[in-house]
């Protein structure tokens, strides 16, 4: 019974468990198909959404396709259009062109015509002027022999060939006209002397009164002492360091010779030879000579000389009275109290010419200030003429135009040693620069130079004809010239003081002016018995 109720139920659980299968079998197909269906659907959704796009896109790219075809099209006609366009205007060019040959062809074709008709005018030309010249030769023939023969008459009249006739002639002519000259030139002279001559000697005189300058004399090259000769390699240095550092500092060459407890300081900058020298004189002093120790000094010292050359130009501009002079100007001035020429300080020259000036000026009723400041200004280009290439009067109304200065006092100190200056005021600078330089002790000059000028001065003048004796006098300053009262009148006398005069100007080179005296004198003679 236990047995078949096992049976019983084992056979039923595997009914259930077969109909179980089978219904969960088709229960899951069902699911497969609805899931398949769905699929197809979605499948075929898809499909009839891609070939939407794709017919999209086909007509798409049929669009940009003609689109681009009608471009294509477009470009091609306007490139066909351009061509034609060139193609015409290069037609109607070439069209220009060839008319414009035709006429030059034309014109040359004319051209040739009269060139041809102008050669056959010229060639009976040519045979006219040949059998013209032919004729003048002839003429200038027959001219010629008659020209002979009236000379060789006149010759055999006059007892003078044409050669002697003709110097006869120009000696005539040139006498003359010397004779004419001078009574003019004595003319002049007299007229004007009596009047000018005094007026200028007053003013002179006035100026040379109410100013007398100290004279202040300065050296080209600098001599420092020193304590011992011993210190001498000191400043030499080991294998030469202290004194190349000191002209590397200062730009001045020293020179170390056997001049005993001395050495010499030589450049042309006198600024930086006043530098070089106030150091070295302090190296000394202190003892400590290195070339870190001489930097020190020198830049100490070129700072000290930059204030004085300053208060110097300020002290000559407030001594003269003027004003409103650029400083750099009065830099320039100061650098003058370093300069010299012909032995003479500028600095102290230049203050001298300035009241010289204003006095002079007074004299005349002209501006005193205005005079003062073209002397003291007139030199200022030697401030700068050793780095500046020129003459120091060009250099000095440069210099002048470029720091403000007005055209009057330009064209003073730009002219003061020409022969003609411009205006009055160059006129005064001139005279008072002349009397500065020119009084007695303010320049110095060696004596072989002095008496060579003197020689040469004699030797001018002796050169010319009718002169007996000449004497140089006033270290150079006149010149008297005695002649002979048979060779020479008093008006030859005249044109002769101004040959001499253009001869020592054309000859020599000297400062200031020089004076020709001619002396032609007449003596009479009678005893009484």
């Amino acid at each position: 019974m236990e047995t078949s109720n096992i049976i019983i139920t084992v056979v039923a659980a595997a009914v259930t468990l077969i109909v179980g299968f089978f219904v969960g079998s088709s229960m899951k197909k069902s699911a497969m198909d609805k899931a398949i269906a769905g699929g197809k659907k979605n499948a075929e959704a898809i499909a009839a959404e891609a070939r939407k796009k794709a017919e999209n896109i086909t007509r798409e790219a049929e669009n940009i396709t003609k689109e681009a075809q009608l471009q294509a099209k477009e470009t091609v006609y306007q490139a066909k259009q351009e061509v034609e366009k060139e193609t015409s205007e290069r037609k109607k060019e070439l069209f220009s062109l060839e008319k414009r040959i035709l006429k030059k062809e034309e014109s040359l074709d004319r051209k040739f015509d009269n060139i041809d008709r102008k050669e056959d005018d010229l060639g009976k030309r040519d045979k006219e002027l040949q059998r013209q010249e032919a004729r003048l030769k002839e003429m200038e023939t027959e001219v010629t022999d008659v020209l002979e023969d009236e000379k060789r008459k006149l010759e055999e009249i006059s007892g003078l060939s044409a050669e002697e006739a003709k110097n006869v002639l120009l000696e005539a002519m040139e006498a003359d006209a010397k004779h004419d000259a001078g009574k003019v030139l004595k003319r002049i002279e007299e007229e004007t002397r009596s009047e000018a001559e005094q007026t200028a000697k007053t003013i002179m005189a006035t100026a040379i009164q109410r100013y007398a300058g100290d004279y202040v004399a300065e050296r080209t090259v600098s001599v420092v002492q020193l304590p011992s000769d011993d210190m001498k390699g000191r400043i030499i240095g080991r294998e030469g360091r202290n004194i190349r550092a000191i002209e590397a500092a200062t730009g001045i060459d020293i020179i170390i010779d056997d001049t005993p407890e001395a050495v010499i300081l030589s450049g042309h900058n006198p600024v930086r030879r006043e530098v070089a020298k106030l150091s070295l004189e302090r190296l000394i002093t202190d003892g400590r000579i290195h070339p870190a120790r001489i930097e020190e000094i020198v830049l100490k010292v070129e700072a000290e000389v930059e204030r004085g050359i300053m208060e110097a130009g300020k002290r000559a501009v407030f001594d003269t009275g003027i004003h409103g002079v650029n400083p750099e100007i009065q830099k320039l001035i100061g650098r003058l109290k370093f300069r010299t020429s012909y032995a003479q300080n500028v600095y102290a020259h230049s203050m001298e010419v300035a009241f010289i000036c204003g006095v002079m000026a007074s004299e005349l009723g002209l501006s005193a200030k205005q005079a003062r400041r073209a002397g003291l200004l007139h030199d200022i280009g030697k401030a700068v003429d050793h780095e500046v290439e020129g003459p120091h009067a060009t250099i000095g109304g440069e210099l002048a135009r470029k720091y403000g200065e007005s055209n009057k006092i330009i064209s003073a100190v730009a002219s003061h040693h020409d022969d003609n200056p411009d205006s009055i005021l160059g006129v005064l600078v001139q005279a008072a620069d002349t009397l500065s330089a020119a009084r007695p002790g303010a320049r110095r000059e060696m004596l072989e130079s002095y008496v060579k000028r003197l020689e040469d001065l004699e030797k001018i003048a002796t050169s010319f004809s009718g002169v007996e004796k000449s004497y140089a006098m006033q270290a150079g300053r006149e010149i008297r010239v005695i002649v002979s009262n048979h060779s020479v009148n008093d008006e030859g006398a005249l044109v002769l003081s101004n040959d001499i005069a253009k001869k020592i100007e054309a000859e020599l080179s000297y400062p200031g002016q020089v004076r020709i005296t001619v002396i032609r004198e007449t003596r009479a003679v009678s005893y009484a018995k």
